[in-house]
């Protein structure tokens, strides 16, 4: 986890992610790039119709203010916490961070260059903004081919001393659990937790414990009935119960298609989550 891309506006819910990547960072000597994407006009007009080119430059205008604004709070954090800003390219003792701006739309770009970097850590909260970031987070998750860590709404005090898999059987959770090691090893405490009836067919909670084990990852199997929840919101309500500061779940068990139109795990997890959730494909 030594590289960590953190999409980046003047709002709370990145402000969170940041702290939350810098967590991760300490504990793996890492270094922190945030990026934010300008938002390039839009202008549509009809035949014959001449948009106007000082509305343009107002418009351009804004979204520098935009990205200054941005740098400026990314700016606080980093220095409250007396971090240096380097190359991403150069070696560093400690942790670092870099700042890039990107024109164009916030979504593709994480997709694109997300590829880049170890894992991607973004916020949840739409409040201040207008970037749409749940398009960004599925953008990371589909294009990228990287972990993300949604970050709580509120931030995080720790992240990674007890991890809670939400296991359901299925590929991508296990897949998450493979880019999840480091955490893992390095976690106090593991559970292994399964919903009733949020299983697909595949290896059980136990059957996840005994091999963890012979990783060298001490792991506890709990199992939780959903009643009246959702089986999304009845992981997070257990996790959290538990004591958990890190949850994992495999994203989009069911097609991506199917579950944006009814809804998933997936989906109320990232909807309501009050813990950090890594999340991967």
């Amino acid at each position: 986890m030594s590289t960590i891309l953190v999409p980046f506006c003047d709002d709370d819910r990145a402000e969170a992610a940041l702290k939350t990547a810098l967590l991760i960072a300490r504990k793996y000597n890492g270094h922190v790039e945030g990026l934010h994407a300008w938002r390039t006009p839009q202008i549509i007009a009809g035949e014959g119709v001449v948009f106007p080119s000082e509305s343009l430059a107002r418009l351009t205008d804004e979204s520098k203010q935009f990205a200054a604004a941005a740098h400026e709070r990314f700016d606080r954090v980093i220095k409250a916490q007396d971090i240096s800003y380097l190359d991403i390219g150069t070696a560093a003792d400690g942790v670092s961070c870099s700042w890039r701006e990107g024109e164009g739309v916030e979504s593709e770009i994480v997709g694109d260059y997300g590829r880049l970097f170890n894992i991607i850590v973004m916020g949840r909260n739409e409040l201040g903004t207008s970037v749409d970031w749940k398009a960004t987070l599925e953008a990371a998750l589909f294009e990228s081919g990287k972990p993300v860590i949604l970050a709580a709404a509120n931030g995080a005090e720790s992240i990674g001393q007890h991890v809670v898999i939400a296991w359901n059987g299925a590929t991508e959770t296990a897949r998450t659990i493979a880019v999840a090691m480091p955490f893992l090893r390095d976690a106090a405490r593991v559970t292994v937790l399964m919903v009733e009836g949020g299983f697909v067919p595949g290896p059980s909670a136990e059957d996840v414990a005994r091999h963890l084990g012979r990783n060298g990852i001490d792991a506890s199997t709990m199992t939780a009935a959903p009643g009246r929840r959702s089986i999304g919101e009845a992981m997070v309500d257990e996790a959290a119960t538990a004591g958990g500061d890190l949850l994992l779940k495999g994203a989009f068990t069911n097609s991506r298609l199917r579950q944006m139109i009814f809804g998933g795990a997936t989906r109320d997890i990232i909807n309501s989550s009050t813990l950090p959730v890594l999340l991967a494909r």
